[in-house]
Protein backbone atom coordinates (compact mmCIF):
# COMPACT_ATOMS: atom_id res chain seq x y z
CA UNK A 1 0.00 0.00 0.00
CA UNK A 2 1.08 3.51 -1.10
CA UNK A 3 2.40 5.55 1.43
CA UNK A 4 0.51 9.33 2.36
CA UNK A 5 1.98 12.91 2.83
CA UNK A 6 -0.51 15.54 3.57
CA UNK A 7 0.35 19.03 1.85
CA UNK A 8 -1.01 21.89 3.09
CA UNK A 9 -1.04 25.09 0.84
CA UNK A 10 -0.58 24.48 -3.36
CA UNK A 11 2.15 27.59 -3.74
CA UNK A 12 5.60 26.92 -4.90
CA UNK A 13 6.67 25.32 -2.18
CA UNK A 14 3.64 23.05 -1.64
CA UNK A 15 3.83 21.76 -4.83
CA UNK A 16 7.24 21.00 -4.91
CA UNK A 17 6.99 19.24 -1.47
CA UNK A 18 4.01 17.35 -3.39
CA UNK A 19 6.41 16.38 -6.13
CA UNK A 20 9.30 15.18 -3.81
CA UNK A 21 7.07 13.34 -2.17
CA UNK A 22 5.79 11.52 -4.46
CA UNK A 23 8.77 10.76 -6.29
CA UNK A 24 9.83 8.72 -2.99
CA UNK A 25 6.42 6.89 -3.80
CA UNK A 26 3.99 8.34 -1.29
CA UNK A 27 0.27 9.12 -2.58
CA UNK A 28 0.23 12.75 -1.68
CA UNK A 29 -3.18 14.66 -1.28
CA UNK A 30 -2.30 18.55 -1.21
CA UNK A 31 -5.05 20.90 0.15
CA UNK A 32 -5.47 24.79 -0.83
CA UNK A 33 -8.00 26.81 0.12
CA UNK A 34 -8.35 29.12 -2.82
CA UNK A 35 -10.97 27.20 -5.62
CA UNK A 36 -8.20 26.95 -8.17
CA UNK A 37 -4.21 27.51 -8.84
CA UNK A 38 -4.16 31.29 -8.38
CA UNK A 39 -3.08 32.99 -11.88
CA UNK A 40 -1.23 36.06 -10.61
CA UNK A 41 2.37 37.17 -9.71
CA UNK A 42 5.17 38.49 -10.96
CA UNK A 43 8.87 37.21 -11.76
CA UNK A 44 11.06 35.38 -10.03
CA UNK A 45 14.95 34.74 -9.52
CA UNK A 46 15.97 31.36 -9.08
CA UNK A 47 19.37 31.84 -8.58
CA UNK A 48 21.61 28.46 -8.99
CA UNK A 49 20.88 26.93 -5.27
CA UNK A 50 17.34 26.64 -6.40
CA UNK A 51 17.88 25.18 -10.04
CA UNK A 52 20.31 22.51 -8.68
CA UNK A 53 17.30 21.52 -6.08
CA UNK A 54 15.26 21.93 -9.38
CA UNK A 55 17.19 19.22 -11.36
CA UNK A 56 16.91 16.65 -8.41
CA UNK A 57 13.44 17.39 -8.52
CA UNK A 58 13.60 16.39 -12.16
CA UNK A 59 11.81 19.99 -13.08
CA UNK A 60 14.64 21.92 -14.17
CA UNK A 61 14.76 21.18 -18.00
CA UNK A 62 10.64 22.08 -17.80
CA UNK A 63 11.59 25.24 -15.87
CA UNK A 64 14.42 26.11 -17.95
CA UNK A 65 12.18 26.06 -21.14
CA UNK A 66 9.85 28.21 -19.35
CA UNK A 67 12.63 30.48 -17.99
CA UNK A 68 15.30 33.29 -18.97
CA UNK A 69 18.88 33.10 -17.92
CA UNK A 70 20.30 36.63 -17.93
CA UNK A 71 23.91 37.62 -18.92
CA UNK A 72 24.12 39.36 -15.51
CA UNK A 73 22.82 41.32 -12.46
CA UNK A 74 24.10 44.91 -12.30
CA UNK A 75 24.17 47.54 -9.61
CA UNK A 76 23.80 51.01 -10.06
CA UNK A 77 23.31 53.72 -7.67
CA UNK A 78 19.89 55.34 -7.76
CA UNK A 79 20.62 58.91 -7.68
CA UNK A 80 22.89 58.88 -11.19
CA UNK A 81 22.49 55.17 -12.57
CA UNK A 82 26.58 55.05 -12.23
CA UNK A 83 27.62 51.41 -12.14
CA UNK A 84 28.57 50.07 -9.32
CA UNK A 85 29.07 46.67 -10.67
CA UNK A 86 28.20 44.08 -13.64
CA UNK A 87 28.26 40.59 -12.17
CA UNK A 88 28.24 38.32 -14.68
CA UNK A 89 26.22 35.51 -14.09
CA UNK A 90 26.14 33.20 -17.73
CA UNK A 91 28.91 31.26 -16.49
CA UNK A 92 26.77 30.42 -13.13
CA UNK A 93 27.08 26.71 -14.49
CA UNK A 94 30.45 26.29 -14.63
CA UNK A 95 30.78 28.79 -11.06
CA UNK A 96 28.40 27.06 -9.52
CA UNK A 97 26.95 24.07 -11.18
CA UNK A 98 23.45 25.33 -11.82
CA UNK A 99 22.16 28.07 -14.24
CA UNK A 100 20.96 31.56 -12.87
CA UNK A 101 17.27 31.87 -14.22
CA UNK A 102 14.27 34.60 -14.06
CA UNK A 103 11.06 33.39 -14.75
CA UNK A 104 7.38 34.28 -14.35
CA UNK A 105 6.23 32.92 -11.38
CA UNK A 106 3.10 31.75 -12.57
CA UNK A 107 5.13 29.84 -15.41
CA UNK A 108 7.12 27.93 -12.16
CA UNK A 109 4.26 27.23 -10.65
CA UNK A 110 2.44 25.39 -13.75
CA UNK A 111 6.23 23.69 -14.46
CA UNK A 112 5.18 22.24 -10.14
CA UNK A 113 1.66 21.47 -11.05
CA UNK A 114 2.20 19.65 -14.46
CA UNK A 115 5.39 17.84 -13.09
CA UNK A 116 3.30 16.93 -9.60
CA UNK A 117 0.20 15.73 -12.15
CA UNK A 118 2.66 13.50 -13.98
CA UNK A 119 3.52 11.08 -11.66
CA UNK A 120 0.16 10.24 -10.96
CA UNK A 121 0.78 10.43 -7.38
CA UNK A 122 -0.14 13.53 -6.36
CA UNK A 123 -3.91 15.27 -5.83
CA UNK A 124 -5.01 18.72 -5.79
CA UNK A 125 -7.74 19.42 -3.26
CA UNK A 126 -8.90 23.01 -3.81
CA UNK A 127 -11.65 25.29 -2.15
CA UNK A 128 -10.10 23.18 1.02
CA UNK A 129 -9.70 24.94 4.49
CA UNK A 130 -7.65 23.51 6.63
CA UNK A 131 -8.58 24.29 10.41
CA UNK A 132 -6.66 21.81 12.39
CA UNK A 133 -3.52 19.49 12.49
CA UNK A 134 -2.79 16.34 14.98
CA UNK A 135 0.70 14.35 14.61
CA UNK A 136 -0.31 10.96 16.82
CA UNK A 137 2.04 7.58 17.45
CA UNK A 138 0.77 6.10 14.21
CA UNK A 139 -0.16 8.66 11.71
CA UNK A 140 -0.82 12.85 11.19
CA UNK A 141 -4.16 14.08 10.37
CA UNK A 142 -5.83 17.42 9.05
CA UNK A 143 -8.66 18.80 9.76
CA UNK A 144 -10.98 20.43 6.93
CA UNK A 145 -13.49 22.08 5.99
CA UNK A 146 -15.30 21.97 2.78
CA UNK A 147 -18.22 25.04 3.00
CA UNK A 148 -20.47 23.54 5.74
CA UNK A 149 -18.85 20.27 5.60
CA UNK A 150 -15.85 18.88 7.86
CA UNK A 151 -13.80 15.87 7.02
CA UNK A 152 -10.46 14.49 8.87
CA UNK A 153 -8.07 12.90 6.54
CA UNK A 154 -4.93 10.78 7.48
CA UNK A 155 -1.48 10.06 6.45
CA UNK A 156 2.02 9.44 7.62
CA UNK A 157 3.30 12.92 7.88
CA UNK A 158 1.66 16.25 7.01
CA UNK A 159 3.77 19.26 5.35
CA UNK A 160 3.30 22.97 6.05
CA UNK A 161 3.50 24.95 3.16
CA UNK A 162 0.89 27.51 3.95
CA UNK A 163 2.36 30.77 3.69
CA UNK A 164 3.47 32.91 6.12
CA UNK A 165 0.64 33.35 8.84
CA UNK A 166 0.46 29.60 8.42
CA UNK A 167 -2.05 27.62 10.10
CA UNK A 168 0.03 24.57 11.00
CA UNK A 169 2.68 26.53 12.67
CA UNK A 170 0.04 28.11 14.72
CA UNK A 171 -1.16 24.86 15.83
CA UNK A 172 2.22 23.83 17.43
CA UNK A 173 1.43 26.73 20.52
CA UNK A 174 4.32 28.82 19.86
CA UNK A 175 2.40 31.61 20.60
CA UNK A 176 1.86 35.48 20.73
CA UNK A 177 5.45 36.33 20.01
CA UNK A 178 5.78 33.99 17.30
CA UNK A 179 3.79 36.21 15.30
CA UNK A 180 4.50 38.10 12.12
CA UNK A 181 5.67 41.90 12.20
CA UNK A 182 5.44 44.70 9.90
CA UNK A 183 9.00 45.31 9.01
CA UNK A 184 8.15 48.92 8.21
CA UNK A 185 9.33 47.97 4.84
CA UNK A 186 6.96 47.40 1.48
CA UNK A 187 7.42 45.83 -1.87
CA UNK A 188 5.89 47.06 -4.84
CA UNK A 189 5.45 44.50 -7.75
CA UNK A 190 4.16 44.99 -11.45
CA UNK A 191 5.16 43.81 -15.07
CA UNK A 192 4.96 46.08 -18.14
CA UNK A 193 4.96 45.46 -21.76
CA UNK A 194 8.30 45.09 -22.76
CA UNK A 195 7.71 47.88 -25.73
CA UNK A 196 7.01 50.60 -23.15
CA UNK A 197 10.01 50.92 -21.94
CA UNK A 198 13.68 51.97 -23.42
CA UNK A 199 15.32 49.63 -25.23
CA UNK A 200 18.66 49.42 -22.82
CA UNK A 201 16.07 48.04 -20.43
CA UNK A 202 15.27 45.56 -22.60
CA UNK A 203 18.63 43.65 -21.82
CA UNK A 204 18.52 40.54 -20.61
CA UNK A 205 19.96 41.50 -17.05
CA UNK A 206 19.09 41.76 -13.98
CA UNK A 207 19.23 45.66 -12.86
CA UNK A 208 19.16 46.39 -9.70
CA UNK A 209 19.26 50.21 -8.43
CA UNK A 210 20.08 51.15 -4.83
CA UNK A 211 18.77 54.77 -3.18
CA UNK A 212 18.24 56.17 0.20
CA UNK A 213 15.49 53.76 1.96
CA UNK A 214 14.57 52.13 -1.53
CA UNK A 215 15.82 50.26 -4.19
CA UNK A 216 14.84 49.06 -7.41
CA UNK A 217 14.94 46.12 -9.54
CA UNK A 218 14.39 45.24 -12.48
CA UNK A 219 14.74 41.97 -15.87
CA UNK A 220 12.77 41.23 -18.33
CA UNK A 221 10.30 37.94 -18.98
CA UNK A 222 8.55 35.76 -20.79
CA UNK A 223 11.41 36.00 -23.77
CA UNK A 224 11.71 39.61 -23.02
CA UNK A 225 8.54 40.54 -24.10
CA UNK A 226 7.50 41.67 -20.45
CA UNK A 227 9.44 43.81 -17.54
CA UNK A 228 8.97 42.95 -14.20
CA UNK A 229 9.45 45.53 -11.67
CA UNK A 230 10.02 45.43 -7.71
CA UNK A 231 10.62 48.47 -5.60
CA UNK A 232 11.00 48.03 -2.14
CA UNK A 233 10.60 51.30 0.11
CA UNK A 234 10.83 52.15 3.84
CA UNK A 235 7.30 53.24 5.27
CA UNK A 236 5.07 52.68 7.99
CA UNK A 237 2.17 52.61 5.28
CA UNK A 238 0.35 49.33 5.65
CA UNK A 239 -2.26 49.78 2.76
CA UNK A 240 -4.33 51.93 0.24
CA UNK A 241 -6.03 54.71 1.63
CA UNK A 242 -5.79 53.52 5.66
CA UNK A 243 -6.56 49.78 5.26
CA UNK A 244 -4.72 47.18 6.92
CA UNK A 245 -3.38 44.64 4.44
CA UNK A 246 -3.26 41.41 5.98
CA UNK A 247 -0.21 39.59 4.35
CA UNK A 248 -2.03 36.65 3.43
CA UNK A 249 -1.84 37.05 0.01
CA UNK A 250 1.37 39.05 -1.23
CA UNK A 251 -1.19 40.42 -4.01
CA UNK A 252 -3.63 41.63 -1.82
CA UNK A 253 -3.01 45.44 -1.80
CA UNK A 254 -3.31 48.20 -4.15
CA UNK A 255 -0.30 50.32 -4.27
CA UNK A 256 -0.02 53.56 -2.50
CA UNK A 257 1.27 55.59 -5.99
CA UNK A 258 1.95 58.80 -3.97
CA UNK A 259 4.06 56.69 -1.36
CA UNK A 260 6.06 54.70 -4.46
CA UNK A 261 7.02 58.47 -6.06
CA UNK A 262 7.81 59.90 -3.22
CA UNK A 263 10.06 57.40 -2.63
CA UNK A 264 11.84 57.35 -5.47
CA UNK A 265 12.09 61.36 -6.04
CA UNK A 266 15.51 62.49 -7.14
CA UNK A 267 16.31 59.26 -8.56
CA UNK A 268 17.55 59.33 -12.42
CA UNK A 269 15.47 59.80 -14.77
CA UNK A 270 15.61 56.26 -15.94
CA UNK A 271 14.71 54.83 -12.52
CA UNK A 272 11.42 57.77 -12.65
CA UNK A 273 10.53 56.63 -16.13
CA UNK A 274 10.27 52.86 -14.82
CA UNK A 275 8.48 53.84 -11.94
CA UNK A 276 6.23 55.67 -13.40
CA UNK A 277 5.81 52.92 -16.64
CA UNK A 278 3.02 50.36 -15.28
CA UNK A 279 -0.58 51.36 -15.11
CA UNK A 280 -0.86 49.70 -11.82
CA UNK A 281 1.10 48.43 -9.36
CA UNK A 282 0.21 45.69 -6.44
CA UNK A 283 2.19 46.42 -2.80
CA UNK A 284 3.11 43.93 -0.32
CA UNK A 285 3.90 44.49 3.46
CA UNK A 286 7.33 42.87 4.30
CA UNK A 287 6.55 41.08 7.37
CA UNK A 288 9.00 39.26 9.74
CA UNK A 289 8.75 35.85 12.17
CA UNK A 290 11.32 34.80 14.28
CA UNK A 291 13.49 31.92 13.71
CA UNK A 292 12.91 28.67 14.67
CA UNK A 293 15.10 26.28 15.99
CA UNK A 294 13.29 23.29 14.49
CA UNK A 295 10.93 22.51 11.16
CA UNK A 296 9.88 19.10 12.10
CA UNK A 297 7.44 18.19 15.09
CA UNK A 298 6.50 14.71 15.18
CA UNK A 299 5.03 13.96 12.14
CA UNK A 300 4.39 17.89 10.86
CA UNK A 301 6.68 19.34 8.89
CA UNK A 302 7.15 22.90 8.01
CA UNK A 303 8.46 24.27 4.93
CA UNK A 304 8.78 27.56 2.98
CA UNK A 305 7.35 30.75 4.68
CA UNK A 306 5.79 28.66 7.07
CA UNK A 307 8.98 28.05 8.59
CA UNK A 308 11.12 30.94 7.51
CA UNK A 309 9.20 33.76 6.04
CA UNK A 310 12.39 36.28 4.77
CA UNK A 311 12.46 39.61 3.28
CA UNK A 312 13.45 39.46 -0.65
CA UNK A 313 16.78 41.35 -0.57
CA UNK A 314 18.68 38.07 -1.59
CA UNK A 315 16.00 36.77 -3.91
CA UNK A 316 15.82 33.44 -2.24
CA UNK A 317 11.91 33.19 -1.15
CA UNK A 318 10.97 30.92 -3.70
CA UNK A 319 14.13 29.44 -3.82
CA UNK A 320 14.48 28.36 -0.16
CA UNK A 321 10.98 26.65 -0.13
CA UNK A 322 12.03 24.92 -2.87
CA UNK A 323 15.31 23.62 -1.45
CA UNK A 324 13.28 22.42 1.64
CA UNK A 325 11.18 20.31 -0.77
CA UNK A 326 14.37 18.82 -1.87
CA UNK A 327 15.55 18.47 1.78
CA UNK A 328 12.30 16.70 2.46
CA UNK A 329 11.71 14.47 -0.32
CA UNK A 330 15.20 12.82 0.11
CA UNK A 331 15.05 12.29 3.73
CA UNK A 332 11.60 10.78 3.25
CA UNK A 333 13.20 8.21 0.58
CA UNK A 334 16.07 7.11 3.28
CA UNK A 335 13.78 6.36 5.48
CA UNK A 336 10.65 3.91 6.40
CA UNK A 337 10.45 5.96 9.79
CA UNK A 338 8.88 9.11 8.98
CA UNK A 339 9.06 10.84 11.92
CA UNK A 340 12.78 10.04 11.55
CA UNK A 341 12.99 11.72 8.47
CA UNK A 342 11.37 14.85 9.22
CA UNK A 343 13.98 15.56 12.31
CA UNK A 344 16.83 14.81 9.69
CA UNK A 345 14.99 17.36 7.32
CA UNK A 346 14.86 19.89 9.86
CA UNK A 347 18.82 19.26 11.14
CA UNK A 348 19.44 19.54 7.35
CA UNK A 349 17.57 23.03 6.77
CA UNK A 350 17.30 24.89 10.07
CA UNK A 351 20.98 26.71 10.07
CA UNK A 352 21.12 27.31 6.44
CA UNK A 353 17.37 28.70 6.07
CA UNK A 354 17.85 30.62 9.21
CA UNK A 355 21.17 31.76 8.18
CA UNK A 356 19.42 32.73 4.67
CA UNK A 357 16.52 34.65 6.56
CA UNK A 358 18.86 36.64 8.90
CA UNK A 359 21.47 37.39 5.72
CA UNK A 360 18.58 38.65 3.53
CA UNK A 361 17.29 41.06 6.38
CA UNK A 362 21.18 43.06 6.71
CA UNK A 363 21.16 42.67 2.95
CA UNK A 364 18.61 44.84 3.34
CA UNK A 365 19.92 47.72 5.09
CA UNK A 366 22.99 47.90 3.00
CA UNK A 367 20.91 48.19 0.01
CA UNK A 368 18.85 50.62 1.65
CA UNK A 369 21.92 53.13 3.10
CA UNK A 370 22.33 56.74 2.91
CA UNK A 371 24.76 59.88 3.52
CA UNK A 372 28.93 58.44 3.84
CA UNK A 373 27.27 55.19 4.61
CA UNK A 374 25.92 54.29 1.22
CA UNK A 375 29.35 56.32 -0.27
CA UNK A 376 31.13 53.50 1.74
CA UNK A 377 28.76 50.72 0.85
CA UNK A 378 29.74 52.19 -3.04
CA UNK A 379 33.37 52.29 -2.90
CA UNK A 380 33.61 48.75 -1.10
CA UNK A 381 31.58 47.21 -4.40
CA UNK A 382 33.67 49.48 -6.59
CA UNK A 383 37.09 48.22 -4.93
CA UNK A 384 35.81 44.72 -4.50
CA UNK A 385 35.05 44.24 -8.46
CA UNK A 386 33.14 41.31 -9.82
CA UNK A 387 35.02 38.50 -8.70
CA UNK A 388 35.54 39.54 -5.21
CA UNK A 389 31.26 40.33 -5.31
CA UNK A 390 30.67 36.59 -6.71
CA UNK A 391 32.59 34.83 -3.87
CA UNK A 392 30.76 36.15 -1.58
CA UNK A 393 27.90 35.09 -3.24
CA UNK A 394 29.55 31.19 -3.14
CA UNK A 395 28.21 30.10 0.26
CA UNK A 396 24.30 30.65 -0.79
CA UNK A 397 24.58 29.74 -4.48
CA UNK A 398 26.93 26.76 -4.36
CA UNK A 399 25.36 24.65 -1.84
Amino acid sequence: MARRALVVGAGIGGLAAALAAARQGFSVEVYERAPALQEFGAGLQLTPNATRALARLDALAAARAAASAPSAVRVLRGADGAELARLPVEEAERRWGAPYLTVHRVDLHRVLAEAAAATGKVALNFAAEVAGVASEAEAASVGLKRGAVSQRETGEAVVGADGLRSLIRARLGRGQADAPRFSYRVAFRATVEAEWVAPRWRENEVTLRLGARAHLVHYPLRGGSVINLVAVIESSWRGAKGSQTTGDDPWDGDADREALDRAFRGWSVDARDLIAAPARWRAWPLMLRPPLDRFAFGRIALIGDAAHPMTPFLAQGAAQAIEDADALGRRLGESDNVEAALAAYSADRVQRANRVQREATMQGRVYHLSGPFAFARDLTMRALGPEGVLKRLDWLYAA
